[in-house]
C-alpha cells in the first residue's frame, strides 16, 4: 500500500482506557478552564479542580467497573472503529490512501503529546472534532489546547471541520438511524451493548426524547450557543422523521448534571418524570449530542434513566444507540472531510468567535476576535 497522501485527525473528549487512567482523565477534565469554568482566581480554580478530580476518582472508578469494559471507557475503542471505517470509506470514494488517527483532550491518547504539524489544519491534514454542536466546553476547549501548541487558534484555518448540527445530510443520517431502530433493522453487532428490540408496533406514535449532555448556565451567559444549536439539530432531525412517517411527540432535555450550579434545563430525569406523570407509556431516548456510545449512554441512559422512567409510570423504555460506525453517518463524515480538503473556510475567520466562544475572552485571545 502506498504512503497516505492525506491525513485526518478525529478528536473527542476522551475517557480512561482502564482504571489506572481515571485520575489522569479527571485531572485533564477539571483543570480545563473552558470545562471547569468558575468565577475564581486561577490559582484557586486549579486547586479546587485538582481536589475535586482526586475526590471523584474512586466513585467514577466504581461506575466504570460496573460497565464491563475492564474498568475503563469504550470511547477510545469506538472512536478507533470510526477512524478505520472512515479511512476505508475515504479510500473507496477518492482512490487515495488516508491516514485517520484518533486523539483525546482528556486522558490518552493525549492531544498535548502530538507534534504541531499533526495539529495544524490544512487541506491535506483535516482536523475533525467529533462534536455535532459547538460549546465552549468542547470545541473551544479543543481549539485552545491546540492554540497553546500551535500559537494560533486552528478554528480559523482551512482544514478544520466545524460542528455539523445543521447539515441536512447529517440530520437525515440520524433520522435514518432512529427509524431503522424503530423498525428493528439495526444489527446487534454494529453497536456495543445493544440488542435490538425488533420491530416496534406502532412506532410512529412513540414519544421520542432527544437527550443532550448538559452544560452549566454560566457558559450560556458567556455567549455559548450550544443550547440553540442542539434545539435546531432536534428540529431538523424531526423534520426528516416526519417525512418517514413518524407522528409521535418529541422533547429535548439535558443529562449529566454535576454539582450545585444551575445547568441547562429541562434535565432528562425531570423530563421522564413529567412524561410518566402525563400518561406517556412508551418512550425512546436518543443521545443527540454524542456520536459514540460510552458512560453517558450505556450507564446513564440505558440504566439510570431507565429506572427513572419505570418508577414514574412509563411502561416501555428504549435506548437508541449513538451512530458509531453506522454507515450513513460514516458516509457523512467522509463528505465533510472531502469538502474540507477541497473547499476550506477562509483563513482569518474565527468560527469560535462567530459561535459565541470568545466574547468574554477578547484580551486573552485577540487573534480570534474578528
Amino acid at each position: 500500500m502506498s504512503t497516505p497522501t492525506k491525513r485526518v485527525l478525529l478528536i473527542n473528549l476522551g475517557g480512561p482506557r482502564d482504571a489506572s487512567e481515571i485520575e489522569k482523565f479527571l485531572l485533564d477534565l477539571f483543570t480545563d478552564p473552558y470545562v471547569f469554568d468558575l468565577p475564581l482566581p486561577e490559582f484557586l480554580r486549579i486547586r479546587l479542580a485538582r481536589f475535586i478530580a482526586r475526590r471523584r476518582a474512586p466513585k467514577v472508578a466504581h461506575t466504570y467497573a460496573e460497565m464491563g469494559f475492564g474498568g475503563g471507557s469504550p470511547l477510545l475503542a469506538e472512536t478507533e472503529k470510526q477512524a478505520q471505517a472512515l479511512a476505508a470509506t475515504l479510500h473507496s470514494r477518492t482512490g487515495e490512501n488516508w491516514q485517520v488517527d484518533v486523539t483525546m483532550t482528556c486522558g490518552y491518547p493525549d492531544i498535548r503529546e502530538l507534534p504541531a504539524d499533526r495539529l495544524a489544519p490544512t487541506p491535506d491534514n483535516i482536523i475533525l472534532p467529533l462534536y455535532p454542536q459547538y460549546s465552549r466546553s468542547t470545541v473551544l476547549s479543543t481549539a485552545m489546547i491546540m492554540k497553546s501548541i500551535l500559537g494560533y487558534c486552528p478554528a480559523a484555518r482551512p482544514g478544520w471541520v466545524t460542528p455539523f448540527f445543521n447539515d441536512d445530510e447529517y440530520c437525515a443520517a440520524i433520522a435514518d438511524l432512529i427509524v431503522r431502530f424503530f423498525q428493528g433493522r439495526l444489527a446487534d453487532g454494529d453497536f456495543i451493548q445493544f440488542t435490538g428490540p425488533g420491530p416496534i408496533p406502532d412506532w410512529q406514535r412513540i414519544t421520542l426524547v432527544f437527550s443532550a449532555h448538559g452544560i452549566p448556565m454560566r457558559l450560556i451567559h458567556k455567549g455559548d450557543v450550544y443550547v440553540e444549536q442542539v434545539e435546531r439539530n432536534r428540529r431538523l432531525i424531526e423534520k426528516h422523521l416526519r417525512s418517514r412517517g413518524f407522528q409521535g411527540e418529541t422533547r429535548l432535555s439535558f443529562q449529566s448534571r454535576v454539582g450545585p450550579a444551575r445547568w441547562t434545563e429541562p434535565n432528562t430525569i425531570d423530563m421522564l418524570q413529567h412524561l410518566g406523570n402525563a400518561g406517556h407509556e412508551r418512550v425512546a431516548v436518543y443521545p443527540i449530542s454524542f456520536v459514540s456510545d460510552h458512560l453517558e449512554t450505556l450507564e446513564e441512559i440505558a440504566m439510570q434513566l431507565r429506572e427513572v422512567a419505570f418508577e414514574n409510570g412509563i411502561q416501555v423504555y428504549y435506548r437508541i444507540p449513538a451512530p458509531g460506525t453506522f454507515a450513513p453517518f460514516i458516509d457523512y463524515l467522509a463528505d465533510r472531510v472531502i469538502a474540507a480538503a477541497r473547499h476550506a473556510y477562509p483563513a482569518g475567520v474565527c468560527l469560535c468567535s462567530q459561535m459565541g466562544g470568545h466574547q468574554p475572552d477578547a484580551r486573552a485571545n485577540p487573534e480570534c476576535i474578528r
